[in-house]
């Protein structure tokens, strides 16, 4: 045997790795994974926020939700979580989940209805990572 941890990891090997991992969950629960993500675009076609994430399981796990600096406090990241979060429930998403860090937004997920279900600490040595989910 041989291991090794490779300065750059192999995205064919990574691709064997899920596809194993999935084949072998597929023995218990159906493979229905699909990636969703919407997208802001101000009027000259730029992207100015978006989110990335995915279904499965019956749940929305949201990855990524960003909005550009000189667009916060505008809505649109309500906007855009409101949109992913639609299109999950109609994808039969019952319940949508996220991670953030304090230096993020938890207040923003808590006013959407959010609620926090664990955290660790000492990510860069001084802040907490919250878990969140949301009955869709």
């Amino acid at each position: 045997m041989k291991f090794e941890i490779p300065d750059k990891p192999n995205e064919e090997i990574d691709s064997f790795i899920i596809a194993k991992t999935r084949a072998y969950n597929d023995r218990f629960v159906p493979d229905d994974f699909a990636p969703l993500s919407v997208y802001c675009h101000n009027d000259q076609g730029h992207i100015i926020g978006g989110l990335t994430g995915k279904t499965y399981w019956n749940y929305l796990d949201v990855e990524f939700l960003w909005v550009d600096d000189a667009h916060r406090k505008e809505g649109l990241a309500s906007e855009i979580l409101s949109m992913a979060e639609r299109e999950a429930k109609e994808r039969g998403c019952t319940c949508s989940m996220l991670d953030t860090y304090e230096f993020q937004a938890l207040g923003f997920y808590l006013k959407q209805g959010y609620e926090k279900f664990g955290s660790l600490e000492g990510y860069a040595g001084k802040f907490e990572r919250y878990y969140l989910r949301k009955s869709l």
